[in-house]
């Protein structure tokens, strides 16, 4: 704040201070981006090792998936607020500018496929493995992962070079000064999780049903997980070299 009273001492001191408070908001709801993201990341990372024993492991594969939907759903909130105040022209966040061009085609796919991965996860859970219909419903989860996790990867590759620098400038000294909000970012994210872990063991008893099914899961990582990493490594490394996001300056 201090450094906008000294670029701009003509300006009223109010209007200074408006302007800090929405510059302090651009700037929270990024930090609160790269958090919920991260979090996000780990649990994703905890998904794909599971993946190598899916008959055994079904019933944590349920679990963590119903835990990170509300992490997931939080950083929708996030994004779709950055996205809500730059449509209606705030200041701060129409000079803060959209994201890059690519990453904006990028986000309604990216959006779909994430809400057919979770909705198709959660039905599968509710259903049980024994009708045909949850057959069909297996077969959509499965293209979601397909379509999703190379989406992620691009996703992840484009925007993780600046997640360190946010989550450890929210750590330094005086950061709560002119970007507040800190507690209700960490704590805002901690209940996420709460009411994810809540809602997934609500969900655990349905895992058994699917453990029983061994004829459909197999021991080893499903062939649909397989192409998608291979998919997701491919389009990964493509986008680092093509869009080359750390030379970003946004």
């Amino acid at each position: 704040m201090n450094s906008l009273i000294d670029q701009e001492p003509t300006r009223p001191l109010e209007q200074i201070r408006r302007d800090a408070k929405h510059h302090a908001a651009v700037v929270g709801n990024e930090r609160m981006i790269a958090l919920v993201g991260t979090v996000l990341l780990v649990l994703i990372g905890v998904e794909i090792i599971i993946a190598a024993d899916m008959r055994a492991l079904m019933p944590i594969h349920i679990f963590v998936g119903v835990v990170l939907t509300f992490p997931l759903f939080m950083k929708m909130g996030s994004v779709g607020y950055r996205f809500l105040r730059y449509s209606t022209g705030s200041p701060a966040f129409v000079q803060k500018g959209p994201p890059r061009l690519e990453m904006r085609l990028l986000a309604p796919l990216l959006l779909l496929a994430s809400l057919s991965l979770v909705a198709s996860g959660i039905t599968l859970a509710l259903l049980g493995p024994p009708t045909a219909f949850s057959v069909c419903v297996l077969r959509l989860h499965a293209l979601s992962v397909i379509c999703w996790l190379p989406l992620v990867a691009l996703h992840v590759g484009t925007y993780i070079w600046r997640v360190p620098r946010l989550l450890l400038a929210d750590w330094q000294k005086h950061s709560t000064r002119w970007v507040p909000g800190r507690g209700w970012r960490y704590g805002g994210t901690l209940v996420a999780l709460l009411a994810g872990t809540g809602a997934a063991a609500l969900f655990f008893p349905f895992a058994a049903s699917w453990t029983a099914w061994e004829p459909n899961i197999d021991s080893h990582i499903p062939g649909p997980l397989l192409a998608a990493l291979f998919a997701a490594v491919l389009v990964g490394l493509g986008g680092l070299v093509l869009l080359r996001p750390w030379r970003w300056r946004q």
